[in-house]
């Protein structure tokens, strides 16, 4: 019996992306920006389109059904709603962005279509739906979930009109019951005070995260009191008074400079005490909410599952909080949460909501953990490698792991390059870069020789599923990277109390002080055998040898980069950075056998994040 496929698209806002199912089974997913290496790629995301075809095997004419994440033209609605309602203020941002609209996104439906018979010059348009943009994103955190029923929350910057929504998944439908619409918005909040520390909108916000811990929440109540009205349900409203994002080019304006008595922060200045006390305030006021949200959703529905997608999903601190303050029984993360999951979802809501198809629900989960990019043969590395007259050895799998994992507690750094590529923003162990975590000046190695990035940033675990609750504070799964947690009490080791500054990420804090925060915490990623056999298995081999069942994992990437996809990707990541050893599936790479040591310099083809 002929199989029905569905292909969804995300594009034209950030992080653009394609997904395949096939009955209802995740087969495909991949972002744009992977292949293109422009990273958070809006464009139409034909290299990865191209790819998802080749990878299956497949022709355009061979897809059943197209669907869209969102609808354009409520989006355009939106934008003149939003103009009238400011009117004559940002008369400018109207006046550029209507140009645009008319151009090209309004009639985003005939664009579409147009690059879509790039592919298929007979494309049939009666092929191609549209979802909308906070559907998606629920759909993609329910479909894939364990459960039969559940409660969903996504929040997001915007979609069409939505911010905030609320749902319930049964079966095979989901409700949206509840939206909080723009300009009021979680993810507008944190994005307007990620711009006003001087990092990237829709790139820099973990730097936030990931900053928040070194200062006091200080402007908390500041930031409730003047930019905020706030309900005892969670439902709130930004106060318009303070930011620009609805009517000109900036996140913030003069007001809000002056509520913290400070201008924003130049991009790749200096830290001050208060620029570390606002990331932590702005952190306290989403966790907050967030929970103050949930526990009021819990108490009106009595469901005891969650469902989260949207890009404050991605804020692994407060899902760490969620599951610590067990509001609800279990809770399921959509890992690809940003708009690049809006492909997934989209495809799997017209399957289910509109085919109206029979749910088959897998009781770990459906996404196959994440690992459902590309792949690449040993036949085609090795074709690779030789071109480029690289000096290598090729080991069998269980010689691979004893070699590496024996290096790696050496104090080697191992770029690891493995089966089929993850979805989403995390490295989940088949693109990654990993070390020994017990080595204290691993850190500081990693973010500035090998990353080239900020020294306050941390890094996460992988550690051996069964063995997580033995080192941290954690009572469930982490597979997908998405939630903080304490180390436990007995793995930290006693400092003096000092001053919190960025230099603080330097002092030995734990028995693995590379992956131990400055509040001793770390973002966890559990590994199980059955999603990524080598993974663990390499883990396992160090943890014989050390007593430590965890590895240092990082994405296999440079700052500013996307993350690598080919093995051409891998190996110029590997002569640009201090990386030790490059591992290619079979094959393995040590720089210091290499008959050209030349370094290649590629970094200025990336602009920071």
């Amino acid at each position: 019996m002929k199989k029905v496929r569905i292909l969804g698209i995300s594009a034209y806002f950030h992080d653009s992306a394609v997904a395949l199912i096939e009955d209802g089974e995740i087969i495909y997913a991949s972002q744009e920006e992977r292949f293109s290496r422009i990273k958070h790629d809006s464009s139409f995301p034909k290299r990865a389109l191209k790819n998802l075809l080749k990878f299956n095997n497949l022709k355009l004419n061979q897809i059943d059904h197209i669907v869209f994440f969102e609808k354009p033209f409520l989006k355009f609605e939106r934008l003149v709603e939003t103009y009238l309602a400011f009117a004559p203020k940002g008369f400018k941002q109207f006046l550029f962005s209507m140009p645009i609209w008319l151009k090209q996104k309004l009639f985003m439906k005939k664009e579409i279509i147009d690059e879509l018979k790039k592919f298929e010059p007979k494309f049939e348009k009666k092929k191609l739906f549209f979802s909308e943009h906070h559907l998606s994103h629920a759909a993609s955190a329910f479909y894939p979930s364990p459960f039969k029923k559940a409660l969903i929350f996504t929040a997001d910057g915007v979609g069409e009109w939505a911010t905030t929504t609320v749902g319930i998944g049964s079966q095979n439908n989901i409700n949206i019951l509840k939206e909080i619409n723009f300009p009021s918005s979680l993810g507008l909040l944190y994005s307007a005070f990620t711009y006003y520390i001087g990092f990237k909108v829709n790139s820099g916000e973990y730097k936030l995260m990931g900053l928040a811990p070194y200062g006091k929440p200080k402007y908390a109540n500041l930031i409730k009191s003047k930019l905020l009205d706030l309900k005892d349900d969670g439902s709130f409203r930004l106060n318009q008074d303070y930011f620009d994002y609805s009517t000109g080019f900036k996140m913030t304006n003069e007001k809000f400079s002056n509520l913290f008595k400070n201008p924003p922060r130049k991009p790749e200045s200096s830290f001050k005490e208060i620029h570390m006390d606002i990331a932590a305030s702005i952190q306290d006021v989403i966790e907050s909410i967030v929970l103050k949200i949930l526990e009021s959703l819990k108490k009106e529905y009595s469901i005891e599952n969650l469902c989260l997608a949207g890009g404050v999903a991605l804020n692994c601190v407060v899902n760490g909080l969620i599951q610590k303050k067990k509001i609800f029984k279990n809770v399921w993360i959509q890992p690809a949460a940003g708009d690049a999951g809006g492909s997934l979802g989209a495809a799997l809501a017209l399957w289910y909501m509109h085919l109206k198809k029979k749910r088959i629900i897998n009781n770990n989960d459906s996404m196959k953990g994440a690992f459902i990019g590309p792949s690449f043969s040993n036949e085609d590395i090795k074709k690779n490698l030789d071109t480029l007259m690289v000096k290598y050895i090729k080991l069998e799998k269980k010689k691979l792991i004893k070699f590496v994992a024996k290096k790696i507690s050496e104090g080697k750094i191992v770029g690891w390059f493995q089966n089929r590529m993850e979805f989403g923003p995390r490295a989940l162990g088949a693109r990654s870069i990993i070390a020994d975590p017990r080595d204290k000046s691993m850190q500081k190695k990693l973010n500035l020789k090998i990353k080239f990035r900020e020294s306050f940033r941390p890094f996460a675990p992988s550690v051996l599923q069964d063995q997580s609750n033995k080192w941290f504070n954690l009572d469930c799964n982490s597979p997908y990277m998405l939630i903080v947690s304490d180390l436990k009490k007995d793995k930290l080791v006693t400092i003096k109390k000092t001053k919190k500054t960025l230099s603080s990420i330097n002092e030995i804090r734990s028995k693995v002080p590379s992956i131990t925060h400055v509040n001793n915490s770390a973002r966890v990623q559990t590994v199980n055998k059955s999603t990524n056999p080598l993974y663990y298995d390499l883990i396992k081999e160090f943890f014989k040898i050390t007593k430590t069942p965890l590895l240092i994992n990082t994405s296999f990437n440079i700052r500013g980069e996307p993350i690598v996809c080919t093995p051409e990707d891998a190996y110029r990541c590997f002569m640009g950075t201090n990386l030790d050893i490059l591992v290619l599936e079979n094959f393995i790479i040590e720089k210091n056998s290499q008959q050209n040591k030349i370094k290649i310099n590629y970094k200025n083809k990336f602009s920071l994040d």
